[in-house]
């Protein structure tokens, strides 16, 4: 029977929980998520979960954040003075916003974290960054 192995394109089916059981991704009534092992498309853990599976095989990974998103990063929180916002941009508590990165056309999304009359605290930090993940994965087909 064939393997998972690194270089393998393939289809997998998967459920993204938290610590404590919060679902925060799935592919349940979608299409399997059809990725290269070993490219960089997923996440590290993720990535080495899946090696060795056959098609139909069913399994529980669990990656610690140094494996998914990395640790939280404190510098990557800032406050941001309100007269430096565009004045047609009314963030609230919550947002993503989209800003510039010197040197590219791709923006840097980011997630208001404090509102005040003066200030908005802006995190560029990965939502899932700092947090453990747990995925259960279906192994769905082997491609290549």
């Amino acid at each position: 029977m064939q393997k998972v192995e690194n270089g393998s394109t393939i289809k997998v089916h998967y459920t993204g929980k938290l610590d404590n059981g919060h679902v925060f991704d799935s592919s349940e009534g979608r299409e399997p998520l059809e990725f290269v092992v070993g490219s960089g498309m997923v996440i590290k853990g993720f990535d080495e979960g899946v090696v060795g599976m056959a098609v139909g095989d069913k399994k529980t990974v669990n990656i610690p954040c140094a494996e998914a998103y990395g640790e939280r990063r404190p510098e990557l929180e800032v406050l941001v003075e309100r007269d430096k916002l565009p004045q047609d941009l009314d963030p609230k508590l919550g947002d993503t916003l989209q800003v510039p990165q010197q040197g590219t056309d791709v923006p840097l999304l980011v997630t208001v974290t404090e509102v005040t009359s003066e200030v908005i605290k802006i995190d560029a930090n990965h939502p899932l960054a700092g947090k453990d993940l747990t995925f259960d994965l279906e192994l769905a087909e082997i491609l290549a």
